[in-house]
């Protein structure tokens, strides 16, 4: 099964125009940048038709639709509202109206199923058939609630960027005694995009550990992968690269909802392996911080 990193979408409130409320508070510019989250997914796609702020009055940011791949986003952010005017006051909600959506599951034999919110559903690429319907409750009505930090924004001639986390793999279940049947439930969540965080994962091989040879190659730690668990058990992973060839291998997770988080690594099934610090290792990420944890492998060997 493919573990899949969590979908964010950022969104950005820029400078206000130079009309001002009753207040002599003038607008604000409003931008919105997406990327992604953790999931046993292959693909999830959506249709977003309109997104709008809900205070006193609703203010549409966007009613362009796009599709978009949620999982196609891990660790890049996708624009959807750049810096709409917005009129000086306080949002509590943020919704985003869904028109379609499908997703393709892994099965337990290793085939996968399609399921979508219509079989004519446009997003669905020409030659896929679907297996199952995709329940999407309200969201082509009443939109898809994002929870806002605070529970409201305010908007004060300003500029402010929010980033929004769409957890892939908390928003999408199987229909309870409905085998035919999915239902899209999204966990989604927003914070100030300057407070998300960045970690970093090294691992080096300790001074005398070698790494065995299988089918006649021998593994590097390129062979390994970092894991990173958020607090709702959806897992990010990041293969490990070491780009300046020093023998230091690193996985960077980018931006990263304030929190606690588990890392741990995974090899080939033929590996057991041991490091220090061992794992899994609690990392916690503070609102704008860069951290990192450095990991020495102390021993690997065949099973």
């Amino acid at each position: 099964m493919r573990t899949l990193r969590s979908l964010l979408l950022p969104l950005a409130i820029g400078a206000l125009s130079a009309c001002s409320d009753s207040t002599g508070v003038g607008p604000g510019k409003i931008s919105i940048l997406l990327t992604d989250a953790p999931g046993d997914v292959h693909a999830a796609v959506v249709t977003i038709s309109e997104i709008y702020l809900q205070g006193s009055e609703r203010v549409v940011l966007r009613d362009d639709p796009v599709t978009v791949d949620l999982l196609r986003l891990a660790d890049t952010t996708a624009l959807l509202v750049d810096e709409a005017i917005v009129p000086a006051g306080t949002y509590s909600q943020l919704r985003f109206v869904i028109t379609g959506a499908y997703i393709e599951v892994e099965n337990t034999d290793g085939t996968t199923s399609v399921y979508a919110s219509s079989p004519n559903y446009a997003g669905l690429p020409a030659s896929v058939e679907t297996d199952g319907h995709l329940q999407m409750p309200s969201f082509e009505q009443s939109g898809l609630k994002v929870n806002l930090p605070g529970g409201e924004i305010r908007i004060a001639g300003d500029q402010r960027i929010l980033l929004v986390d769409f957890d892939v793999a908390q928003s999408f279940g199987h229909v309870a005694g409905a085998s035919g049947q999915w239902v899209m439930h999204p966990v989604v969540h927003a914070t100030d995009f300057v407070a998300t965080g960045t970690f970093t994962a090294t691992l080096r091989p300790g001074q005398s550990v070698t790494l065995p040879s299988v089918g006649g190659q021998q593994l590097t730690l390129g062979a390994f992968k970092a894991v990173l668990t958020n607090s709702g058990g959806s897992k990010e992973e990041r293969a490990l690269t070491d780009a300046n060839s020093d023998g230091v291998y690193d996985a960077v997770f980018r931006f990263l909802i304030p929190g606690s988080y588990s890392l741990d690594f995974t090899a080939p099934d033929t590996l057991n392996f041991a490091t220090t610090p061992a794992r899994p290792h609690v990392v916690q990420v503070g609102s704008g911080q860069t951290v990192s944890a450095d990991f020495t492998l102390t021993s690997a060997t065949l099973k």
